[in-house]
């Protein structure tokens, strides 16, 4: 499986975000992997009613119905509907563990998948004990890299976040700089289940032609 993260990208926002969904709809129609766009909120409602993939969003806050401004609930874009949501990516960081696993357990819930980051091993280890549905392995040096990924400069850690997940019966996604075929290859082979990515296919020239490559890794 493969989430596409759009981040706030021009080229993932509004009309912008549509049409590259409908380039992902056809990637994933032919090569039969499954590809997640993961969008912003305000493109979630019409995302999903235009698209057959799963639409995820890229946040909720750990806040319940009542005098929340500005928060997005679990059950906001659940209604809208998204099928998951990221938590805790590096970019949006909660500030406690305490607060994380309450916005998981509410999210489980309300019926709302979650795919939780962790940046180290340590990190991973405590996610992973609030069984979310997936946890994603991303440290942060790597993070828009479009030379060095996580896989090709910590292959071992890679194995070590594996066994963490494989303790609790987790998938383990990994992120971080993968802009290659052979990246996904090899995440795969040290016992991945899937990949996220973002500005590899977001701010590529062709991002059919580089989407098609990544696909590649998982044949």
């Amino acid at each position: 499986m493969l989430f596409i993260n759009f981040k706030t990208y021009e080229e993932g926002t509004g009309k912008n975000a549509l049409e590259l969904i409908k380039i992902l709809e056809e990637v994933a129609e032919v090569s039969q992997i499954k590809i997640i766009p993961v969008v912003q909120s305000t493109d979630i409602k019409e995302a999903a009613n235009t698209s057959k993939l799963e639409i995820w969003a890229q946040n909720v806050d750990p806040a319940t119905f009542g005098a929340h401004t500005g928060s997005i609930l679990p059950e906001s874009v659940l209604e809208d509907g998204a099928v998951g949501t990221f938590l805790n990516h590096s970019e949006r960081k909660f500030q406690d563990s305490e607060s994380l696993q309450q916005t998981i357990q509410r999210c489980g819930e309300v019926g709302l998948k979650t795919l939780v980051f962790a940046s180290n091993l340590e990190e991973l280890g405590i996610i992973s004990s609030f069984n979310p549905t997936f946890v994603a392995y991303e440290p942060e040096e790597f993070i828009g890299s479009t030379t060095t990924s996580v896989t090709s400069a910590q292959p071992d850690i890679i194995l070590k976040a594996v066994e963490i997940a494989k303790t609790h019966n987790l998938p383990l996604i990994v992120g971080a700089g993968i802009h290659s075929r052979q990246d996904v290859k090899k995440s795969l082979e040290l016992g991945a289940t899937g990949i996220a990515v973002a500005k590899d296919i977001l701010k590529a020239e062709d991002p059919k032609k580089e989407l098609l490559d990544l696909i590649e890794g998982f044949k």
